[in-house]
């Protein structure tokens, strides 16, 4: 069952961000860098004019229109990341055994947790930056699903099995999701 009509989503671009389009795939330019990203989708077109970007599609059904809104999103995204960036805050909490953590290369790796010998680790996706300051971890970047991802990935790494977790409340956690990087 087709539903008549035409879907369209704007999405307006600031003028320092420069928005091209080669085939289905979408590069975004700013001060912080550039993201690309594949756009293909039988039913859902993306074009770029001047100051915005046009997510259309015609003759829609409710997944075409879910599609719509969704790609819109993802580029409102982009372009935030390339101008401003986002960053994710995240707390190390511990009550028995200290822990130690540290970024090397694309891997988080946390030691001495809950007096374990062998160090876990995490991994850091895409061009994430990861800085420990004392308790403070900060996940940073331009791509906000790298970004969030790498600190899932860091929370999930001491996730704690086979003990009361009303007792047992050392970790790391996300205190702050997603605010703008200064």
């Amino acid at each position: 069952m087709t539903v008549s009509g035409h879907v369209e989503e704007k999405v307006e671009v600031p003028k320092d961000v420069h928005v091209t389009m080669a085939g289905t795939k979408l590069t975004v330019k700013g001060k912080n860098g550039s993201l690309t990203r594949d756009f293909d989708h039988m039913s859902v077109k993306v074009k770029v004019d001047k100051e915005h970007v046009v997510v259309s599609c015609d003759m829609p059904r409710v997944k075409e229109k879910a599609m719509v809104g969704t790609f819109a999103s993802h580029i409102s995204n982009m372009i935030e990341g390339v101008s401003l960036g986002f960053e994710y805050e995240m707390k190390v909490v511990y009550s028995h055994f200290p822990i130690k953590a540290a970024a090397k290369g694309n891997k988080f790796i946390i030691e001495n947790f809950l007096g374990e010998k062998a160090a876990r680790s995490a991994n850091i996706i895409g061009d994430t930056k990861v800085v420990v300051k004392g308790a403070e971890v900060l996940v940073s970047g331009i791509d906000l699903e790298a970004v969030s991802q790498s600190a899932a990935n860091i929370e999930r790494a001491t996730k704690i099995k086979n003990f009361d977790p009303r007792v047992f409340q050392d970790g790391i956690y996300i205190v702050e999701k997603a605010r703008r990087a200064k």
